[in-house]
């Protein structure tokens, strides 16, 4: 199974394996991707940019390297700013079977985080996992 791994956080194996059970967790080719959130729409629409991208490449590769060193085997990136269209860009080379969301509780989101599991289902037609992870 490919997993695709949308977080705004760094994240480990057991969060992994919490969100989609340890078979699925342990048995899956994962990319971790992670968008390059902006704090405000007003960095947003400034084109402020360098801080989001410093930020995504720090939590992607984090999260790469704890999965790797807790035995499940993953690549990484970073996407665009906007989640859906991380993922879009994503499923172009990687045809997920599934995708684990993992985001900010809603009173601590970034600009355009508030994306829902039937979004991306509607959307890329993937089963999907949300979960919340602190910030």
């Amino acid at each position: 199974m490919k997993l695709l791994v949308i977080t705004s956080e760094p994240i480990t194996a057991d969060h992994l394996r919490d969100a989609v059970g340890s078979d699925a967790a342990d048995d899956a080719e994962v990319l971790v991707i992670a968008p390059a959130l902006h704090e405000s729409a007003l960095r947003f629409w400034l084109s402020d940019a360098d801080e989001a991208i410093a930020r995504a490449q720090s939590v992607q590769r984090e999260s790469v390297d704890q999965l790797d060193s807790e035995g499940i085997a993953a690549k990484g990136d970073t996407g665009e700013s906007e989640p859906l269209a991380a993922i879009a860009d994503t499923l172009q080379g990687f045809p997920a079977d599934r995708v684990a969301l993992f985001i900010h509780p809603a009173s601590e989101q970034s600009y355009r985080e508030n994306i829902t599991a039937e979004e991306i289902e509607e959307r890329f037609g993937l089963p999907v996992t949300v979960t919340e992870i602190g910030g």
